[in-house]
């Protein structure tokens, strides 16, 4: 579904997407409804959500789909998906992060694949992003597992730092369907304006951030869907018709472009 615009194409961006967020009998969202629309997918790691059954199905339908497969590591709790600040040390940290990036490492080898990318999850991102005692062991677990993935992350923040200081590769990224505030940071997903729900707005902001027309907001290699509502699916198609439309090419991060 990814092809290529017409001559003249203003950009390139990857398009990626939070997949594999089912647990069991809890179904979130429709990943193979939303995998169509996107280069990359970050697949749930059993600690926020998911579980391995379902890790494996997506890395297959991602496969199928030649969709790039990244890790989306979070907080061990299930309770609150991931989305509640808490409070580790940086040693559980790194063992925390590490533990999640080894098991879909194994799955995805298990299916011929090696891992993309790393994003991390909710609250997990957030601390990680502004407090160098959680954005340090993360880079470490990291590095660890394989220093030739790519990180999303936002840019600049204090995990970018870390993750340039140690020699890796970030991705700036920016999101479609959450609503910024003036100076550039997400509004809290605790006002009710936080959630872009209407796909032709999701749309224009991934437009606005891939050429740069986002007010402050900063220039952005990857842009995020969430895949857990029910809008998924419609958001993805619609961000995809409108970044094409725009003459934007979607791909995956590659070594030559970051």
């Amino acid at each position: 579904m990814r092809e290529k615009p017409e001559t003249g194409s203003l950009r390139t961006i990857d398009l990626n997407a939070d997949l594999g967020e089912s647990f069991g009998a809890w179904r979130m969202g429709d990943d193979e409804a939303v995998l169509p629309w996107v280069s990359s997918a970050n697949i749930a790691t059993g600690a926020h959500a998911g579980d391995p059954l379902t890790a494996v199905r997506t890395l297959r339908w991602v496969k199928a789909r030649g969709v790039a497969p990244g890790a989306h590591p979070g907080w061990p709790d299930l309770a609150g998906f991931g989305r509640r600040p808490l409070l580790f040390s940086p040693d559980e940290t790194y063992a925390i992060v590490l533990h999640q990036l080894g098991a879909l490492q194994a799955l995805a080898h298990g299916e011929g694949l090696a891992l993309h990318h790393v994003k991390l999850h909710g609250a997990l991102y957030h601390q990680a992003a502004g407090d160098g005692v959680y954005a340090e062991p993360v880079v470490e677990a990291i590095a660890a597992i394989d220093p030739a993935l790519f990180i999303y992350c936002p840019d600049p923040s204090i995990l970018s730092d870390q993750v340039r200081r140690r020699g890796l590769r970030v991705v700036a990224e920016g999101f479609a369907d959450r609503r910024y505030r003036p100076d550039g940071r997400l509004v809290p997903r605790t006002e009710p304006d936080a959630l872009i729900r209407d796909p032709d707005e999701a749309g224009r902001q991934a437009v606005a951030l891939a050429l740069h027309q986002a007010g402050d907001a900063r220039a952005v290699a990857t842009i995020g869907l969430h895949g857990d509502g029910i809008e998924a699916p419609r958001l993805a198609r619609r961000v995809f018709e409108a970044l094409n439309g725009a003459g934007v090419v979607i791909a995956p991060p590659d070594a030559a472009r970051v």
